[in-house]
């Protein structure tokens, strides 16, 4: 399993890991332009509340790796530059630590990040498989998280030689297992979108909120075939999915009022605009970090300086006083 974390990370950084046949739809959304926007740049507010924690910026660093020596350098350089920015981050699939103790020492980050909003990470397949309450709330302490995101991955899984295919009634499990968890649980896909029905059918089980995880930026089907074939050989099947900024709209009419993560192929301040003029309360990027946080905590301290910066602008010129101003004029 750590062997297969270490091929993840290197099938992430090639190009073909990305989304090819469709886009994010965060282009096609509108971006207002003000030449007389009545705004100074560096009083454009950024700071925000998610899950009950203050971040100085509607950002988290997305849920990426863990279970080898590699991934546990990637995650501390994250932790650090969360640290300093005062972000969020959420962790890699926990599993492999509670299956194999030895890894447990690369999702350990409070040491360098103690005062993060920090989101541990299981699968959801895994509660048909003898997941309970007593694996999420060790998952959540043994790492001193805030909070549990529980991933959905189908077509990951169904493309994944040896993957979990069994899904029926992962619902009615989630209904037992989540309103007795005693930290925020986030559902989240990852990578090819929340659709409005499961959206529907996941509201009213208790989640604090859905991260939308939207296709058009990493395909984790595409990993998997990079991963055990050298190359993409079902492109159109990896490519399925719901594009981030209509997995957005749809989450908003299907859960009104339900707190919202976009991710999925955000990689510019002003695609991170966009999404949160589509109703998400926070944004999360991965891949874009993935390449800086191999080499230090401040190549991707220097990323997410210059991502804050390009998502300011975008508000300035838009004629937005803040973040949350930008979030009223959607409501």
């Amino acid at each position: 399993m750590q062997e297969r974390k270490l091929r993840h990370i290197e099938a992430c950084l090639r190009p073909d890991s990305q989304y090819a046949l469709q886009t994010t739809g965060l282009e096609a959304v509108p971006w207002p332009y003000r030449a007389l926007p009545e705004r100074d740049l560096d009083a454009i507010r950024l700071d925000t509340t998610f899950l009950g924690r203050s971040l100085r910026a509607p950002v988290l660093i997305g849920a990426m790796t863990g279970g080898a020596e590699a991934a546990g350098r990637i995650n501390r350089h994250l932790a650090q530059a969360a640290q300093r920015l005062g972000l969020g981050m959420m962790l890699g699939s926990q599993r492999v630590m509670l299956e194999r103790p030895e890894a447990r020492a690369s999702f350990l980050v409070r040491e360098v990040a103690p005062d993060i909003l920090l989101v541990g990470n299981l699968g959801g397949a895994q509660f048909l498989l003898g997941y309970g309450a007593e694996q999420a709330c060790r998952a959540v302490a043994e790492v001193g998280a805030d909070a549990l995101a529980i991933h959905v991955n189908p077509l990951q899984e169904a493309l994944q030689p040896g993957g979990d295919t069994r899904w029926s009634g992962l619902l009615g499990r989630l209904a037992e297992v989540v309103p007795t968890l005693p930290f925020p649980v986030l559902l989240k896909e990852v990578g090819h979108g929340l659709d409005a029905q499961t959206v529907a059918a996941a509201a009213p089980l208790g989640f604090a909120a859905l991260d939308v995880a939207g296709a058009g930026g990493t395909s984790w089907a595409r990993v998997e075939q990079l991963v055990h074939h050298g190359a993409v050989i079902t492109p159109d099947l990896c490519d399925l999915g719901v594009p981030t900024a209509q997995a957005l709209r749809e989450a908003r009419q299907a859960a009104p009022g339900l707190p919202l993560v976009a991710s999925g192929g955000i990689r510019t301040g002003l695609d991170a605009a966009r999404a949160l003029s589509l109703g998400a309360q926070v944004l999360a990027v991965a891949r874009p970090l993935l390449d800086p946080a191999l080499h230090s905590a401040e190549a991707a301290e220097a990323w997410l300086r210059q991502f804050l910066h390009e998502l300011r602008v975008a508000l300035f010129v838009g004629g937005y006083g803040s973040a949350a101003e930008l979030r009223r004029t959607d409501e």
